[in-house]
């Protein structure tokens, strides 16, 4: 797989060589922590709505608007940062997204007034699309045959963050939420200094792991199918995530539980995400990303139904986190190799994903406004059946044609 953006926007300096790692240990360390930072962002601004509405005299919805803030941001940092992937160096759009989250955190944090709080949060966002987009991408091409156990540690360290984030809110009480977000401004500002150890080229991929251009869909309607059913997938599976997030303590308070029980399986399913990305890292050194994704959908899609039984809904979700865990990461090396030469895939599919995480909420309330929330389960297992009637289509579409 060559570099398509910098084969496309050629940069003054030389092409890295295949020897050459994209990061060092410590660089890897330090997007590590990254994500531990991007996930805890994301996760701040739900614990801080009681306090946001006190201060700014807020409704409901008008204080669930910065989480829609962040989400826009992120949508266009993800696209923004994509038309300079292989203009500038990577150490650049990187700093940049840390800079612009950093501002932005701290913004949110002394904003006088809710409009300005909004443009904070916006500009995080952008940050954080960035950042999202710029890793995800350089750990895809940069790692070569590891890239997929290594996008899936990435990204468990975006759900350690997304745990640690509410955690800190609840410790020091909503109504500090602008010294977290000061302090989590700052916690930016050092991953700066180990901007050194990533190259500002990506990796050239030894001759080995070339992909097998027999396998590649042909330009054109062929590759354009590709793609859409790439996006659908991304937009499938974060709808589901964010469906079971923000719907599970509901559903579980309907069928019987307690509020603290519903309370605890919703943090047990975003804990069990994290945990299903550490563990599928070894596995994916030696199954293929087609294998682990159909086996993820085939185990979301029977953890959803199971979760129609009150009795044994709250391990299901639990397994629906173990299960979906792996599908945004391991996703990403195989849209590489099926279209490399669309420059903008991966872009599409990490915007698709925050789209369809911002879709999710108010999709599932009109459905569940329509059938009831006992019905969430089913609703949820029919779109995780077409995450894997998706998965099986792009299996054979990018298949090597060996009648060529």
């Amino acid at each position: 797989m060559t570099n398509q953006p910098t084969a496309e926007h050629p940069s003054p300096a030389p092409a890295a060589t295949p020897d050459v790692a994209t990061f060092s240990t410590g660089a890897v360390v330090a997007s590590c922590a990254g994500f531990v930072l991007i996930g805890a962002l994301q996760a701040l601004y739900g614990p801080s709505i009681p306090a946001l509405r006190t201060e700014f005299g807020l409704s409901p919805s008008e204080a669930g608007l910065a989480l829609s803030a962040h989400f826009i941001g992120g949508v266009a940092g993800v696209l923004l940062f994509d038309r300079l992937f292989g203009r500038i160096g990577n150490r650049q759009i990187l700093g940049a997204s840390y800079l612009l989250m950093a501002v932005g955190a701290a913004g949110f944090a002394l904003a006088p007034n809710w409009p300005t709080a909004l443009a904070a949060a916006l500009l995080a966002g952008l940050g954080f699309g960035g950042i999202d987009y710029g890793l995800n991408q350089l750990f895809a091409l940069g790692f070569g045959r590891r890239s997929t156990a290594m996008l899936n540690i990435l990204n468990a360290h975006f759900g350690v963050g997304a745990i640690l984030g509410p955690a800190l809110i609840g410790a020091v009480g909503a109504g500090h939420y602008p010294a977290v977000f000061a302090g989590f401004a700052l916690a930016n500002l050092p991953l700066l200094l180990c901007l050194r150890g990533v190259r500002n080229e990506a990796r050239q991929p030894a001759a080995d792991e070339e992909p097998n251009t027999a396998a590649q869909p042909a330009l054109g309607r062929s590759l354009g199918s590709v793609l859409a059913v790439f996006v659908t997938l991304y937009v499938l599976h974060v709808g589901i995530e964010a469906g079971v997030g923000g719907w599970e303590p509901t559903h579980l308070e309907t069928v019987g539980f307690s509020a603290t029980v519903a309370a605890t399986a919703t943090s047990v399913y975003w804990l069990m995400m994290t945990v299903g990305r550490f563990l599928v890292a070894p596995i994916a050194l030696r199954f293929s990303a087609q294998s682990i994704i159909t086996v993820s959908c085939a185990g979301m899609t029977g953890c959803l139904l199971l979760a129609a039984v009150p009795g044994v809904a709250p391990y299901a979700y639990a397994g629906v986190g173990l299960f979906i865990a792996p599908i945004f990461p391991t996703g990403l090396p195989w849209l590489n190799k099926a279209a490399p030469r669309a420059r903008r895939a991966g872009a599409l599919v990490i915007a698709a994903s925050m789209v369809g995480g911002v879709v999710a909420g108010p999709a599932l309330g009109k459905a569940i406004e329509w059938s009831g929330v006992r019905a969430l389960p089913l609703q949820l297992g029919a779109i995780s059946v077409l995450c894997l009637a998706a998965t099986l289509w792009l299996i054979r579409s990018t298949r090597p044609d060996t009648a060529r």
